[in-house]
This record gives C-alpha cells, sequence and structure tokens, in this order.
C-alpha cells in the first residue's frame, strides 16, 4: 500500500525582537497557510504545519509545531524537510532582524533611533538548494509591483518548481483578509490565475495543480 503524500507547510508570519517587547514583523495572518493544510489533510495526506504567530486554532489533523522567529522556522522546517514528499512556503518570513537585540526594553529618548539589521536565513532557498528528485518546492510571492516578474524571478533563483504570486497591493485580498487571488506558475513556463475566491478555494486550486 502506498503510504500517503508527506507535505512540509510553513504559515503566517515571523517576529524579529528588537527588545523584549517590541518586533519587526508583518500583516500576515495565516490564513493561506492554514487553509491549505486543512485542504492536504482532506486529501488524506500527511501535514507537517510549521506556524509563526497567528490568532488561528490549529487544523484538525495536522502536526502543527508553532515557532517565533525566522531562525526558529528554518531549524523546524529543516527538521521535516528531508521526509517530506512536497513543500509549500507560505509563510511571510521577516527578511531582516535586529543586529543586536535589547536585553530590556529599550527607553524613549526624545530623539531618533538607529537600527542595524541583518538578514535572515532564507529558509526556501536554502531547503530547495537540497531539493531531492522525489521532491516538489512550491514558493509564494506576495509582491505590489511588478508581480509576476519577481515571482518569475524567484521561481528559478530558489530552484523551485512552482511559485503562487499575489498582489497584496489589492485591497480585500492577500494578507489579513478571507480572500486571495493568485497566479500559479510552473517552472516549465505555464501559467494559471484563480480568483479573487475565499481561501480555501484558492487552496483546492493550488493543491489541484501541483500534482506532486
Amino acid at each position: 500500500m502506498t503510504p500517503p503524500l508527506r507535505v512540509l507547510l510553513t504559515a503566517g508570519p515571523t517576529r524579529e525582537y528588537l527588545d523584549p517587547v517590541r518586533f519587526i514583523s508583518n500583516g500576515s495572518s495565516g490564513k493561506m497557510g492554514y487553509a491549505l493544510a486543512e485542504a492536504a489533510v482532506a486529501r488524506g495526506w500527511t501535514v507537517d504545519l510549521v506556524s509563526g504567530p497567528v490568532a488561528l486554532p490549529a487544523p484538525k489533523g495536522v502536526n502543527l509545531t508553532q515557532v517565533v522567529s525566522a531562525e526558529e522556522m528554518f531549524i523546524t522546517s529543516e527538521r521535516f524537510f528531508s521526509d517530506c514528499d512536497l513543500f509549500i512556503a507560505v509563510a511571510a518570513v521577516s527578511d531582516y532582524r535586529p543586529r543586536v537585540r535589547a536585553t530590556e526594553k529599550t527607553k524613549k529618548s526624545g530623539g531618533g533611533l538607529t537600527l542595524e539589521l541583518e538578514p535572515t536565513v532564507d529558509i526556501l532557498k536554502t531547503l530547495a538548494a537540497r531539493k531531492a528528485p522525489r521532491q516538489t518546492i512550491v514558493g509564494f510571492a506576495a509582491e505590489t509591483r511588478d508581480v509576476i516578474a519577481y515571482a518569475q524571478r524567484k521561481l528559478i533563483e530558489k530552484n523551485l518548481d512552482w511559485i503562487v504570486a499575489n498582489d497584496v497591493s489589492r485591497a480585500g485580498i492577500g494578507m489579513e483578509a478571507d480572500d486571495n487571488a493568485v497566479v500559479l506558475l510552473a517552472r516549465d513556463g505555464g501559467r494559471e490565475a484563480f480568483g479573487p475566491a475565499p481561501k480555501r478555494d484558492v487552496a483546492e486550486f493550488i493543491l489541484g495543480r501541483i500534482k506532486p
């Protein structure tokens, strides 16, 4: 009997702390990643979900690991990666973190504040570089301009099989919204648009097209 497909999913934002109470993050709600996790479970697949901080209930039937920072998300995803057949990187990972994290709350001084930032680990690119022939890698590109061009560049540069592009500058879709509109791009040049539609419907569209 063929074992169920094993899927690794990342979802939600990450937080990079400046001090014990302040952090750099973004508006990702995790809804798209969680919708994909639910749709994958409904197909009988085994799902490892690595989630940043979100206000969502855990999808039933998934192996959920909650993390905070990009480094924690990378370490956890790395642990599951070699066993997965399909990796879908939905999380909106912070690109930078403070070079120095204060151990106590930084007090307001009345003047300006300069932060020195350093890059976080590129989870998708790092893991995709280790891709085995049996594995399928899917990325997401949330952009505010030149959406398709940026997504196509990311598809090639990060060694992906598919990328899901969406324009997060549009009102009512994408980050924090219940609906999404996407363009699915394949490494072989294929392209198909879907939505606006509820994120669960978008999830079904994506899983139905990638055919791992």
